[in-house]
């Protein structure tokens, strides 16, 4: 079943086109990945999903509804989370405190309950902090709960972003570039944990990624964007024999004279 569709997009920034006509569906339960080279169009599609932009043309549809009219503070709500290439976080906050943010379309309770800490405000902060106890422990981030950000390996920042995003308790999760900047062993920690986002906690992945090796390890299906456009899309390994693929990362040859 269909969770994400992007129907025919186009986005366009003056007289640049940095999408054109791009098409895809994201299964729900698959591990779908993006990517191309430098300048494909990979992070205007995401901040298109997101809501940051919107299409001169197409659509973009989640669970069958067209979510072009939503704002990006919406897009949490509908059950969809995101990270970003470059981490977002609160440095001067703990890896607890910053989970728990992430819990924030999760609260209910009115504006006058919070005030007097109504009993019903404690119950739901009992609730929050249980989920957000079940995330570190997932993410085996127990060493690191009360530490602040700012003190924190890039590596274990990625890790507290992710579970931040998790923390919405998503239907779909996008993860742009989750191995960039990580060593050899940050990142087969990064295939793990992405592999069991989808098969422990049900949520359907979509990423972009530069690490060949990570999306041919973790993804059910690769797209490849070229110049805007979607130049093959298949299984990782019929991505990687494509044609176009290798001429959009290496080069044409062209014969000499």
């Amino acid at each position: 079943m269909t969770l994400l569709e992007v129907r025919d997009a186009t986005v366009r920034f003056g007289g640049l086109t940095a999408l054109e006509g791009v098409s895809c569906a994201v299964e729900r339960g698959e591990i779908f990945a993006i990517v191309g080279p430098n300048g494909a169009g990979k992070s205007t599609l995401f901040n298109l999903i997101s809501r940051f932009y919107q299409p001169a043309s197409g659509d973009v549809r989640f669970e069958g509804e067209s979510i072009l009219a939503r704002s990006p503070s919406d897009i949490a709500a509908l059950g969809i989370a995101r990270t970003f290439q470059n981490i977002e976080l609160f440095e001067r906050s703990t890896v607890l405190q910053n989970l728990l943010i992430g819990r924030h379309t999760r609260r209910r309770a009115s504006l006058p309950s919070q005030i007097v800490f109504a009993p019903s405000v404690r119950r739901e902060e009992i609730a929050h902090r249980g989920a957000v106890e079940r995330i570190i422990d997932f993410l085996d981030l127990q060493p690191h709960r009360e530490q602040t950000i700012a003190g924190l390996p890039y590596g274990v920042r990625k890790v507290v972003e992710i579970g931040r995003a998790l923390a919405i308790e998503p239907r779909l999760i996008l993860l742009d570039e989750p191995a960039s900047g990580l060593s050899v062993e940050e990142t087969g920690d990064m295939r793990f944990w992405i592999d069991d986002i989808r098969t422990r906690l049900g949520v359907t992945v979509l990423m972009v990624e530069h690490n060949m090796s990570l999306v041919s390890a973790v993804s059910d299906r690769v797209m490849v964007l070229a110049e805007g456009r979607v130049i093959a899309l298949g299984t990782p390994a019929e991505v990687r024999t494509d044609r176009r693929v290798v001429e959009a990362y290496l080069g044409s040859e062209t014969p000499a004279r």
